[in-house]
């Protein structure tokens, strides 16, 4: 089921905090808090970890926004997008160091706000997470993060992967469904092929990706999940069940 993304603001000045997340949940996202120092940052990411992180590069107190970022990273792995009102060449290649998906200059428009955000939504659903199980070594190649995000109803919502039925090819399109819902990716089946964890998923029809963990029934033409009768192509049954037996 789709979730909104969550995010945290972490901004000295109350009333510009208080302004990005009414435009945030404008825009369909959830505020997990809004907090002025970058120490409450930390505390509450250990609490409550979001989706993305609002930085201001300049915060007062012990920590500015750059330090508080550098001490996140060493426990999470959570994207950050700076705000700044100033954008001169230190505090720039500071921040660089700690690679942000994105800086936005204040003062901004809503548009900045959503742009930013999205960006960031679509640079981590196919970001790999480079962690691999020493006791998992050789089964994929990769392990990607447990959430894609998806536009649904002009916002970005994250789909939790082990929610995913299967992936339907329409087009240019993908179609992800969920027990809830469906979405629409643009984006081609061979893409979301090679992005999905290859533990959980196999491409078992031209046209269709199926969560083995969510497989009902294996008959010769078509898999069941979920009382849907999914196409399986010819010859790929004996794959698929070799697959079934070692999840």
């Amino acid at each position: 089921m789709g979730q909104p993304i969550k995010i945290l603001i972490v901004e000295d000045e109350m009333i510009i905090a208080a302004n990005i997340a009414m435009q945030l949940r404008e825009l369909g996202y959830e505020v997990t808090a809004m907090v002025s120092r970058g120490l409450e940052a930390l505390t509450h990411i250990r609490k409550n970890p979001p989706d993305i992180v609002l930085l201001d590069i300049q915060l007062k107190g012990t920590l500015d926004g750059i330090e508080t970022a550098q001490l996140m990273q060493k426990e999470y792995d959570i994207p950050i997008i700076y705000l700044t009102a100033n954008a001169d060449d230190f505090y720039f290649n500071r921040a660089k160091g700690t690679h942000p998906f994105a800086f936005i200059s204040k003062p901004f428009k809503k548009l900045d706000l959503q742009h930013a955000i999205e960006l960031t939504a679509n640079q981590m659903m196919f970001r790999n997470n480079p962690k691999p199980n020493p006791t998992e070594a050789g089964k994929a190649s990769f392990v990607l993060s447990d959430r894609i995000f998806v536009r649904h109803n002009e916002k970005m919502i994250k789909v939790i992967i082990k929610d995913i039925y299967y992936v339907e090819a329409e087009r240019n399109y993908c179609k992800i469904h969920t027990k809830d819902k469906v979405y629409l990716l643009v984006t081609t089946l061979k893409d979301m092929e090679e992005k999905l964890p290859t533990g959980h998923f196999l491409r078992i029809h031209r046209s269709y990706i199926a969560n083995l963990a969510q497989v009902d029934e294996v008959s010769s033409s078509h898999v069941v999940i979920s009382k849907k009768a999914v196409p399986m192509g010819k010859g790929l049954r004996s794959k698929l069940l070799d697959r079934l037996h070692t999840i």
